[in-house]
């Protein structure tokens, strides 16, 4: 008999774009409208552009994001969620829920003085 929670390639493949570092939160910007690639470096703040850039190269990769570019002048490119990544708004949703009710974020000043004693 196969146990009900067997290994899925599926789920695996979903966590791992998922669980990448700034992922779930280009997510959650996006799902509020398109971005421009500053305006997505402003609102995390303290990504940097080669990571936030490998990223939405992922997330574009896997259909989740489309890059959009105005010939301009000047040239703007934005970002926003494919029919694919708005399906993602419920697994958001659902864990910014999880998250206001069960983690708790310590001051930034608490987090140093507990490295350097």
């Amino acid at each position: 008999m196969e146990h009900p929670l067997k290994r899925c390639a599926r789920f695996e493949k979903a966590s791992e774009l998922m669980g990448k570092r700034w992922t779930g939160l280009i997510l959650r910007i996006l799902l509020a409208g398109p971005r421009r690639f500053g305006e997505l470096t402003d609102e995390i703040g303290s990504i940097s552009e080669r990571v936030l850039s490998e990223r939405l190269k992922e997330l574009e990769a896997e259909g989740v994001v489309s890059r959009h570019v105005d010939a301009g002048p000047p040239i703007r490119v934005a970002y926003q969620l494919t029919e694919k990544g708005q399906a993602l708004w419920k697994v958001v949703d659902e864990l910014s829920r999880w998250a206001e009710r069960w983690v708790d974020v310590k001051p930034a000043s608490a987090a140093r003085k507990r490295k350097s004693a």
